[in-house]
């Protein structure tokens, strides 16, 4: 009965984290929670080392996830750029974010082709289908490069393997799904 209660009682802990925690401050969310997890594991050194472990891992998976998706944003700002000014995607990315290669490929698809509808306009000579795919063209390029420039960088950091290679992979393939699908609609 004594877990079942512990196990609560840690569950409410980061409940209450979560909710009290404040963006604009300095302190890290994970941190905190990280923090309440060594309390209660204090007690076991094994699971202790374990928690660290699995923690290093996720923050790991995090930081790659984010890194990617700042790389492809900022291609595609700079593919952008002429049409709709600086960081056109970028201010966006202060949301909250998912790092699921599901999740990353939605935002770099969603935040990429919410500008079709001003680029429609600033190329009206072109129907709805050849502006589309026009367009999907120059944010592809953009994507491509991005994605180009994330496996650089991680590669460099020597840790573009495993499951960052794999989840890098299935996120450009689900992007261009996600292009694929945005043109066929206007086919």
């Amino acid at each position: 009965m004594e877990t079942v209660t512990s196990t609560s009682r840690f569950s409410q802990r980061v409940v209450d984290i979560k909710v009290s925690h404040n963006k604009q401050e300095n302190d890290s969310l994970g941190q905190q929670i990280s923090a309440v997890s060594d309390e209660k594991n204090a007690k076991n050194p094994r699971k202790m080392l374990q928690s660290q472990f699995n923690t290093s891992i996720l923050q790991a998976n995090i930081n790659v996830s984010e890194g990617l998706y700042k790389i492809v944003i900022r291609a595609v700002n700079d593919a952008l750029k002429a049409d709709f000014g600086d960081n056109a995607i970028q201010n966006v990315y202060d949301s909250e974010l998912g790092v699921s290669p599901e999740a990353t490929a939605d935002r770099i698809i969603s935040m990429s082709t919410a500008f079709f509808p001003s680029f429609r306009q600033q190329n009206l000579d072109l129907n709805e289908e050849q502006a589309a795919v026009k367009f999907a063209e120059i944010i592809a390029g953009a994507i491509d490069k991005g994605f180009e420039d994330a496996r650089d960088v991680l590669t460099g950091l020597n840790v573009l393997e495993g499951d960052i290679a794999s989840n890098i992979d299935t996120t450009y393939n689900l992007v261009q799904q996600g292009l694929q699908v945005f043109v066929d609609s206007y086919v």
